[in-house]
């Protein structure tokens, strides 16, 4: 009884081990899917759009007390250059630069808008730099329109932005900052001595938006605080003034890079051509880039 229990239990376990050992060896010779795998690509990334045409957009815009304003923003590839004039700075620049009083050769057939500087050296109201000459001490707080090497340009405080600055050109504390009129804006005697000593003048400012447009506004009768708002109504956040009287304030645009100038402020009294043929005034000009 005994040797038989146990060649029962002998031939139950060699049994348990070949079905373990046909079920591995079964295991280890599943036959293998047949045919390629197909591993996906990844998708062709989307070619960057072509950057937008250079252009400038003017409008123009009223006050709450009238005041008729022409607004101009720059879009698209452009870049800037800073213009000295025959006589502010004139000498004092005129053999370490090379853009001087007129707009000629290849920049005549890029320019796209041109428009005046700020005030009078003299006035104490502001450094200036050109092609990274310094003609007059730049000062700090002061609004500045800063042009980098590559024709790019931004409005900053100084010295927010100075590196790498090629020109600069300053005039007074922010109009704008932070997308809002400064408190100074509504105190327009402090914006610079006015012909005949009235609050309305024609002035002009210049502003730069989040997307890094720069826009000018400028008038022949207006107050600063009027070009303050019409800056932020167009998406400034940061905005300088620039030169004021009726003899300085000058914006002339081409629909076209080369194309006619005409001028743009309403009323302005300089004629359209006025940069092309030299002007005495240092100015600023917007070129295709």
């Amino acid at each position: 009884m005994h040797r038989r229990s146990g060649f029962v239990a002998a031939l139950a376990a060699a049994v348990t081990l070949a079905a373990c050992t046909t079920a591995t060896t079964t295991a280890r010779s599943a036959p293998r899917p047949h045919g390629k795998v197909t591993v996906k690509a990844s998708p062709t990334p989307a070619p960057s759009p072509p950057p937008p045409p250079p252009r400038a957009a003017v409008t123009h815009v009223y006050a709450s007390d009238g005041s008729r304003i022409t607004v101009a923003v720059f879009h698209g590839s452009v870049r800037y250059v800073l213009h000295n004039g025959s006589e502010d700075p004139g000498g004092a620049a005129a053999s370490l630069v090379s853009a001087g009083p007129s707009v000629t050769g290849n920049e005549r057939h890029l320019l796209l808008a041109a428009f005046n500087g700020g005030f009078k050296l003299s006035a104490g109201d502001g450094g200036y730099q050109q092609e990274g000459h310094v003609i007059s001490t730049l000062r700090r707080g002061y609004a500045s329109l800063i042009i980098y090497r590559s024709g790019a340009a931004r409005i900053a405080v100084w010295p927010s932005g100075s590196s790498g600055a090629y020109s600069v050109r300053q005039n007074l504390p922010p109009l704008v900052l932070h997308g809002k009129p400064t408190s100074a804006a509504y105190d327009w005697p402090v914006w610079g001595a006015t012909l005949g000593g009235g609050s309305h003048v024609a002035r002009s400012a210049l502003g730069e938006d989040a997307a890094g447009n720069l826009i000018y506004v400028g008038s022949m009768s207006t107050v600063p605080i009027d070009l303050a708002k019409a800056l932020v109504r167009f998406g400034a956040r940061t905005a300088m003034e620039l030169d004021i009287n009726p003899e300085w304030v000058q914006l002339d645009v081409a629909a076209q890079p080369g194309g006619r100038l005409h001028a743009a402020v309403y009323e302005q009294q300089r004629p359209a051509d006025q940069y092309l043929t030299g002007w005495s005034r240092d100015f600023i000009t917007v070129l295709a880039g």
